[in-house]
């Protein structure tokens, strides 16, 4: 005899949706000056952060478009709704910031080769420009962040981007201080290198999502224990673990309850409640009693 019950609970972003709005807006505009001016000015240092930027909107936009897209219920074919395409649009993130750190390597390698004179001035003002509007779009998505790839993947586009402005800017800086033309390009291959690095991470995080792993942040020998001291457990079987969304998580478990126990509400409850302290809220729970042998 089996006794199942479902539960559901979500929170709705409050501040995610104009978080990406205005991170847009900010990183469209930086963009755009700081290749006018890496162009004007001979650095490609700043050109690479442009590159980077302009990967970060294209990442942006996915990832809001994504986040809106989560938000629509079920329907159809579609009976988990549509969460999983936050997880695609961290992977397709996590794609360009790839390809941008390589393009500013190879690009960083053939001008150290043959430096170009560069006017440091207007790169220092607009790698300050860089940290600025980067550390403050962080900022919009508050620490909510950290349990929603598709966030943190938004994030850890633009802490990189300010780390990579402060370096361009601290190196227009040497470089008018010296004459030192080729630490632009050894710049540039130092801030691609550190994209590809922040990129690897984001992949194979969101890879591991795509094919159904359980999250980063969900520990499986905590859920399985706090199931077994559910009162009337003696067991766990199927436990089955995996992301929604790049927010939401489900489980599927099946609790073998001791002889004599009573298969109820208020068990399923229990059961419930101590999983949504450990961030799944939405669970399928299959009651079975132990065999007696």
């Amino acid at each position: 005899m089996g006794h199942a019950h479902e539960h559901s609970h979500s929170h709705s972003p409050t501040r995610a949706g104009s978080a990406f709005r205005w991170s847009i807006a900010l990183n469209s505009g930086l963009t755009v000056l700081q290749l006018l001016i890496g162009f004007a000015f001979g650095s490609l240092a700043l050109i690479g952060d442009a590159l980077h930027n302009l990967g970060d909107v294209l990442g942006l936009v996915l990832g809001w478009g994504a986040e809106q897209l989560s938000r629509r219920p079920a329907r159809g074919r579609f009976t988990y709704g549509y969460g999983r395409s936050t997880q695609m649009a961290s992977l397709v993130n996590g794609l360009l910031i790839f390809s941008a750190g390589v393009v500013v390597v190879v690009e960083g390698i053939q001008r150290l080769q043959d430096p170009v004179p560069l006017i440091a001035g207007p790169v220092v003002w607009a790698a300050a420009a860089g940290i600025v509007i980067n550390l403050l779009s962080a900022r919009l998505f508050g620490h909510n962040h950290q349990h929603d790839l598709n966030q943190r993947a938004a994030v850890l586009h633009l802490l990189t981007d300010a780390a990579v402005s402060a370096a361009v800017l601290l190196s227009a800086i040497v470089v008018g201080l010296t004459g030192w033309f080729w630490l632009d390009a050894l710049t540039a291959i130092g801030v691609g290198l550190a994209v590809i690095v922040s990129a690897l991470g984001l992949l194979r995080e969101a890879i591991a999502l795509n094919l159904d792993a359980a999250p980063r942040h969900i520990n499986l020998a905590a859920v399985e224990a706090a199931l077994l001291a559910v009162p009337g457990v003696q067991a766990v079987a199927e436990l089955h673990v995996w992301g929604i969304s790049t927010s939401s998580t489900a489980l599927t478990a099946h609790l073998l309850l001791r002889p004599g126990a009573e298969a109820g509400d208020v068990l399923l409850q229990t059961a419930q409640q101590r999983l949504e302290t450990l961030g799944i809220r939405k669970s399928t729970i299959q009651l079975e009693w132990a065999s007696a042998d």
